[in-house]
């Protein structure tokens, strides 16, 4: 007897239809100049998969994760969360969806409060979003976070951003994200400002994560050598445009588009180095 499907398996956690981010740069009356920055994009993502979302500087991913999570208002389309309109939610389901939905940002020094220890920056959200009545149940869920992302809360519970390694911020930042139990997380280039041999530590966290908390993750990063490693499917942004979106290796095996293909030559091939080398060695 095979599984009964209902009508919300069918529906997208998370759809964007024909959405268009524009803004207005410059100064004075001659000066202004509107930027088209998300231009009529449409993609969905299934509960459960990550999806990076891949491009250049200026392609547009950022201001489009930015309007997901209602930090950028768009001029046109809309954005559905397990069926529904965010941008027509009021009171408590608006306040629902901030919680269901959380964003971690690019530079964790900015987005954390240089005046807030990692305790207090932690327990905010629990404090704003009435999710631990007691003190010492919030005490107890941020030393729980700590540890879940693999930090020592004795060690850093009481520290502030600026005596934190960049590692660490980012952790922190995780932590923060993850304090009122999302269902959707985007993540907003989150290694790309940190030292290269702790990399591969906050990625192999986050997918340690996604799968002990059932998440959903948008993965946000210009470098498909990343993408590969973490995200199911891929969609390939340029100039505002969605240009390509496929399952990960079909995408990196057999790219459709001229500029997807020049992203993959951007990433590091060792065969291919070692190839050239060993020509130039024998030629010289």
């Amino acid at each position: 007897m095979g599984v009964r499907k209902t009508v919300e398996d069918d529906v997208p956690l998370l759809e964007v239809r024909d959405l268009t981010v524009r803004f207005v740069s410059g100064r004075g009356l001659f000066a202004k100049q509107v930027v088209t920055a998300v231009d009529g994009v449409s993609i969905s993502v299934r509960k459960g998969e990550t999806l990076g979302l891949v491009g250049q500087s200026g392609s547009g991913k950022t201001t489009l994760a930015r309007a997901v999570v209602k930090l950028n208002k768009p001029q046109s389309g809309s954005v559905l969360f397990k069926g529904g309109n965010i941008f027509d939610q009021r009171g408590k389901e608006a306040e629902q969806y901030r919680r269901q939905v959380q964003m971690i940002f690019q530079d964790p020094y900015e987005s954390l409060n240089p005046r807030a220890t990692v305790e207090k920056a932690i327990e905010e959200p629990l404090v704003i979003h009435r999710l631990a009545r007691s003190s010492l149940s919030r005490q107890e869920r941020t030393l729980n976070l700590i540890r879940m992302v693999g930090l020592n809360p004795e060690a850093v519970s009481k520290k502030y951003p600026h005596e934190l390694s960049g590692g660490e911020r980012q952790r922190t930042s995780i932590a923060r994200a993850l304090a009122v139990s999302p269902e959707l997380l985007l993540a907003d280039e989150p290694v790309s400002m940190l030292d290269v041999s702790i990399r591969i530590g906050i990625i192999d966290l986050l997918k340690e994560l996604k799968r002990e908390l059932d998440l959903t993750v948008v993965f946000i990063t210009h470098d498909l050598g990343i993408a590969r490693y973490f995200c199911d499917r891929i969609a390939v942004m340029y100039k505002g445009r969605l240009i390509e979106v496929a399952a990960t290796e079909e995408l990196l095996r057999h790219p459709s588009d001229p500029y997807t293909k020049q992203l993959l030559e951007a990433v590091p091939d060792p065969a291919r180095s070692a190839k050239e080398k060993s020509s130039t060695v024998q030629e010289s």
